[in-house]
């Protein structure tokens, strides 16, 4: 599965694209400027993705590859 389609799924059960996953995140608290703040862990975007968005486990950690930079859109 490409990371692309990591984040079509995403969207399709959350409504949000990327740049609403880091607007998202950013309201959160969890990063800012759609660039995870450093002193977030994995294990915290997790917990988002799986609790209040309902993903599992791998799309949480895609939605983490984004945060930090690692993975982007078309990817």
């Amino acid at each position: 599965m490409s990371f692309q389609a990591y984040l079509d799924t995403i969207q399709a059960k959350t409504g949000l694209d990327a740049d609403g996953l880091k607007a998202a995140a950013d309201a959160l608290g969890l990063s800012e400027g759609g660039k995870l703040k450093p002193d977030v862990k994995a294990g915290q975007v997790v917990e988002w993705g799986k609790g209040t968005l309902g993903l599992g486990h791998g799309h949480s950690m895609a939605i983490y590859a984004l945060l930090t930079g690692k993975r982007g859109p078309g990817d």
